[in-house]
């Protein structure tokens, strides 16, 4: 099995692969040489270069190896190449298998808008919205759709390329943004717009399909904590969702794979208002949260990709009926106080949490480099316990266990967010983000000002400021100071 891609999907892979019995091959770029998925996987071969088109996105390179390796299949992980139909088809062209759906439906499924039609043909609700447009027709369709609304890049996914417009006269201007950005990012400017629904839930389910026509729905997850329509912290089953609406939204899940002809593990994606839930997308591969399913189900999700891969049947005989709760928190090199900025360098030294109901899901080891070339996700914690409230406690835990050292995370933010009597109470949705960004936007404001103040007073009185506490106290503090704050 050649793993192409990195961090700790790559080394979720390779464990996946040791349970089965497979050999593990492995790719690294030249900064990734020392990272847990090149020293763990039974062979490792060195990319070309440390930017994505010369490593993880070539797609030449990693046939080349695929054939050199002698290896069986390829598992394409999460980001990079997992949804690219040129991928999976190339893998096909070389006698390799794609772990993953067949290249003509991950064309489908790339293809938002098109995937929009085919799933409300079945009868399954869809937000109001349009097919890719040109810009002599933006005026009338928005006028259709009604602001605000969403301007999504109709080749794209993983929350890259959205854009919020709240009126007709930022129309064109963002529009103009969208397609450049959809361009660099897919090869393809096609946009369409769809109506934003404020205060909503993020709803997914997980679904398992193979050979012979049969799909499963594995429960549902609660994505709505997001910032930048990327998600941050996952849970399952969804807090505050009635059975008559789980049971509706899980139906039309596996409606929605079935209307595709889908094959593999994959995602089907609503937004959940009140009393209504409409389609959104469908994620054509393994999603990073897939953990909390697993811990909630027992399914081995990982496993049964290759099942279905080699087998052509998935595993499952009977639809697995969820057990207790789970919680997963995405720890990125970021900068909870600065915007969620990435936060860049070497990693210093790292403790990992344990204990009843703890799983690591990491790509993390002391000197591990965290550079602008990939996406700043380093690690998930990921809580069970036979209740919410057990899940999360066990979760506070975990992240107060849990120290990296020498970069910024987003661990501060996930122990604030704990304690915030609106997750506590499952009341939050898309929109809470928000109440972050007001708590800290004045705060640091504030706490700026004062320190410039002190700095350039000392350096009028001629004194040398000491570096008395060093950054990750810093983060220690706020960590303490968001428990305080619960």
């Amino acid at each position: 099995m050649l793993i192409a891609n990195r961090g700790e999907i790559a080394v979720r892979v390779i464990r996946a692969c040791r349970d089965l019995g497979f050999r593990a091959v492995a790719v690294c770029s030249p900064v990734d040489r020392t990272a847990p998925h090149a020293v763990w996987a039974d062979e490792v071969y060195l990319l070309p270069g440390d930017a994505p088109a010369e490593s993880y996105l070539n797609i030449g390179v990693l046939i080349k190896i695929a054939r050199a390796a002698r290896v069986d299949a390829v598992h394409p992980g999460y980001g990079f190449l997992a949804e690219n139909p040129a991928f999976a088809r190339a893998c096909e062209d070389a006698g390799r298998v794609f772990v993953g759906p067949p290249s003509g439906v991950l064309a489908i499924c790339g293809d938002k808008a098109r995937t929009r039609e085919q799933v409300a043909a079945t009868g399954v609700p869809v937000l109001p919205g349009t097919g890719p447009l040109d810009d002599q027709h933006l005026s009338a369709a928005s006028g259709r759709v009604g602001f605000p609304l969403l301007i999504k890049a109709a080749g794209g996914g993983g929350g890259k390329g959205i854009h919020l417009v709240r009126s007709a006269t930022e129309l064109r201007d963002v529009v103009r943004i969208a397609r450049g950005e959809a361009k660099a990012a897919f090869g393809d400017d096609r946009i369409y717009l769809e109506r934003w629904l404020p205060g909503a839930r993020h709803i997914e389910v997980q679904v398992l399909a193979d050979r012979t026509g049969r799909v499963v729905a594995l429960g549902e997850r609660d994505c709505s904590i997001q910032r930048r329509h990327q998600k941050l912290i996952e849970e399952s089953p969804a807090p505050a969702l009635d059975p008559g609406m789980r049971e509706r939204i899980l139906r039309s899940g596996v409606t929605a794979a079935e209307a595709i002809g889908y094959r593999g593990a994959g995602t089907v994606e609503f937004l959940v208002s009140e009393h209504e839930f409409y389609f959104l997308e469908i994620n054509a591969r393994l999603q990073v949260e897939h953990p909390v399913t697993e811990l909630v189900t027992g399914v081995d999700l990982v496993a049964e990709q290759l099942r279905i891969a080699r087998d052509g049947v998935m595993g499952i005989r009977e639809t697995p009926v969820p057990r207790g709760h789970a919680l997963e928190c995405r720890i990125s090199a970021e900068d909870p106080h600065d915007g969620f900025l990435p936060s860049l360098g070497r990693v210093a030294a790292v403790r990992e949490p344990g204990g009843p109901g703890i799983r690591l899901d990491s790509g993390l080891l002391p000197g591990v480099e965290v550079t602008r070339h990939y996406d700043p996700l380093l690690a998930k914690v990921v809580t069970w316990g036979p209740t919410r409230e057990v899940a999360i406690a066990r979760m506070r835990r975990a992240l107060e266990e849990m120290i990296v050292d020498g970069i910024a995370t987003t661990i501060p933010f996930h122990l604030w967010a704990l304690a915030d009597p609106e997750f506590v109470a499952a009341q939050h949705t898309t929109a809470f983000i928000a109440r972050w960004e007001s708590r800290t936007q004045g705060r640091y404001e504030q706490e700026a000002i004062i320190a410039a103040a002190a700095s350039a007073y000392l350096e009028a009185q001629e004194i040398a400021l000491p570096q008395i506490i060093p950054p990750q106290r810093w983060l220690r503090a706020a960590r303490e100071e968001g428990l305080r704050d619960g």
